[in-house]
């Protein structure tokens, strides 16, 4: 893979070295679903519990993830193989029976975590493939007789990087292999616990004993061994089983794919720029008789009504800020994401960083709405403002906190708790709406927008309009270049969220999001000059809808992808799927509306800017 799609390591993480003997521990994430999408935390099913449960400190993001990050029953000594280690016996109520066969029917999943690294089991490959590796071990399993199985010994493997000149060592890999067994025992002493099926020179080889089964009063033995072998893979280039990408080609195709979009469109624009444009410009600017220049068709009739503010114009400048706010959003995480600070290792911190610099670009969304307010003449600046900090904000959370309501319904550890709640509400009336004052205040000191013509008392009558210029057909045709240079990037992205994949090829979200940039920008200008062609004057919304309705190609294919790569079965888990998915639609629409609003503002003020008018 090239450079830009190469994940460089996390700055500012140093590794940890350990000697002989030293204590390591095991700790427990939440347990995960990819058919319900909603976490749990360990402790909800019952499994050895520690004398005392430690929740580790967790960044927003993580939160905000539903990790859940504790201490466990799992110790090692570095270096030091341990076989048929019993933790703890335990009877299940018929409750707790009843929460593992849902877990196991739901394809639970048990994330851990040694050494900042997540717990992986190696998967059946061919000879000679290159391994491939599942995130988490399965809760348990169901065989054809309808009885669940509990996978109640863990055999875990720890991969250690040595250097050669000291005594210490780096963990660089940590497997699991889960199996089910039916422990025999005679007398049981909780304080020296042990078995008959195993002993402490023997391991103990999956599928070779009668499974655990799940049933009410149950007893469950819960045990494992641990082996520690010495691997070649250094420290830095740990994450790498987790990060495989074979698909890069498919990534360097639907770029290839994308360049060629662009430049077509490029190639359009440079044809209107260059023989309509310079040689109407030039024809316009020769004609002296005022008659012979009224008998002119086209943009240049136009002018005169062509910078007259648009209906809701407030309106406008409030979702042009709320866009400008998310831009700034975006190029700032890529730009940190790219330089490897919110790689997969720094855990929730893609979204801490979204979501503090979302709260930061208050300011831009302040200053260009009221800017853009104050050319159209407007007077309630402070109506504006407020809008501008709580119109898009209001309505993600609104959303957000109704999926909220539900997770907390069903129990899960996806639920934000009310202290994070209550610091994303400080967060936002804190600092985002200050900020959005701050950059309104410095908007409106500036001196307002001059038009480069002047705008006529008397609107222009609209002649009628050919079918394919209608707003509807034009806006929905706009949405779906920018739509197709994303939507191979797209389902990468949709994976890594709803399939519990790693995201981490910025490199390409980058160029991807350049080309999206590039071809909401074209494809506006185009469609605009179309229209000012037919006398229609109204651009202003129509320049932020043509681009922004790329964003009900999104949706569309998030349905698509819902019923075609999903096994959501839940009502819930599909609410929350679609509820997702309304707010990433809606942020698209704001982002790339305003693209390709301030390219069309761009071209027309250029265009009109060249003109003599008397």
């Amino acid at each position: 893979v090239s450079t830009p799609a190469r994940a460089f390591y996390l700055p500012g993480v140093a590794p940890r070295d350990f000697q002989k003997d030293d204590d390591l521990q095991v700790k427990v994430n939440k347990l995960s679903s990819i058919k319900t999408q909603l976490p749990y935390d360990y402790y909800f099913l019952d499994y050895c519990k520690p004398e005392a449960i430690k929740n580790s400190a967790e960044n927003l993001g993580e939160v905000l993830r539903g990790d859940r990050i504790e201490n466990s029953v799992y110790n090692f000594k570095m270096r030091r193989d341990e076989s048929c280690k019993v933790v703890c016996r335990t009877k299940l109520s018929a409750e707790a029976a009843k929460n593992f066969r849902e877990k196991i029917d739901d394809e639970y999943r048990v994330n851990m975590i040694l050494d900042n690294l997540p717990v992986v089991v190696p998967r059946q490959t061919r000879e000679g493939s290159q391994p491939i590796f599942d995130h988490g071990y399965r809760v348990g399993y169901k065989l054809k007789d309808d009885k669940y199985y509990i996978n109640n010994h863990l055999s875990f493997k720890v991969l250690y990087h040595e250097d050669l000149n000291s005594p210490e060592a780096r963990i660089v890999g940590f497997h699991v292999i889960p199996s089910s067994i039916k422990h025999e025992y005679g007398a049981w002493d909780d304080k020296n616990p042990t078995v008959q099926t195993c002993n402490a020179n023997t391991k103990i080889t999956p599928g070779s004993h009668t499974p655990q089964e799940v049933a009410p009063d149950a007893y469950v033995v819960f045990s494992y061994d641990v082996t520690f072998e010495s691997s070649e893979i250094i420290w830095a280039s740990r994450w790498d089983v987790y990060l495989l990408s074979s698909d890069s080609q498919i990534h360097w195709f639907s770029i290839i794919n994308s360049l060629m979009i662009v430049l077509f469109l490029s190639g359009m624009i440079a044809m209107i720029m260059m023989r309509t444009l310079y040689k109407d410009i030039a024809n316009y600017n020769q004609l002296d008789n005022q008659e012979e220049a009224q008998e002119e068709t086209g943009w240049k009739l136009v002018h005169g009504d062509a910078f007259r503010p648009p209906v809701h114009s407030g309106l406008l400048c409030v979702y042009v800020g709320t866009g400008v706010q998310f831009f700034g959003m975006t190029v700032v995480t890529m730009m940190f994401a790219l330089l490897g600070f919110l790689s997969p290792a720094n855990r929730g911190g893609l979204m801490t960083a979204m979501v503090l610099l979302w709260v930061f670009m208050g300011v831009l969304a302040g200053y260009t709405s009221s800017r853009l307010y104050k050319m159209f003449k407007g007077t309630e600046w402070k109506k504006i403002t407020l809008k501008t900090a709580f119109m898009f904000p209001g309505i993600i959370f609104g959303v957000f906190f109704v999926l909220n309501a539900l997770i907390w319904g069903e129990k899960s550890s996806g639920a934000v708790p009310f202290g994070t709640m209550f610091a994303l509400v400080l967060l936002w009336f804190g600092i985002s709406v200050p900020l959005v004052f701050v950059g309104s205040f410095l908007g409106f000191k500036q001196p307002a927008i001059e038009d480069p013509v002047k705008t006529n008392k008397i609107p222009r009558q609209i002649p009628e309009q050919a079918w394919y210029l209608q707003p509807a057909f034009s806006i929905l045709a706009g949405g779906i270049l920018p739509f197709g240079a994303v939507f191979i990037e797209l389902f990468f992205i949709l994976t890594s969220i709803w399939l519990n994949q790693f995201y981490y090829i910025f490199g390409f979200l980058f160029i991807v999001f350049v080309i999206l940039l590039v071809t909401c920008a074209e494809i506006t200008i185009v469609l605009c000059y179309f229209q000012l062609c037919s006398e229609d004057y109204h651009w202003w919304w129509r320049a932020y809808l043509t681009a922004g309705s790329s964003a009900l190609y999104l949706f569309a294919y998030a349905i698509f992808y819902f019923f075609n790569k999903l096994e959501i079965t839940k009502l819930v888990s599909g609410i929350l799927y679609f509820g997702y998915m309304l707010i990433i639609s809606y942020a698209f629409f704001v982002l790339t509306g305003t693209i390709g609003f301030y390219a069309c503002f761009w071209f027309v003020r250029k265009i009109y800017a060249s003109v003599k008018i008397d």
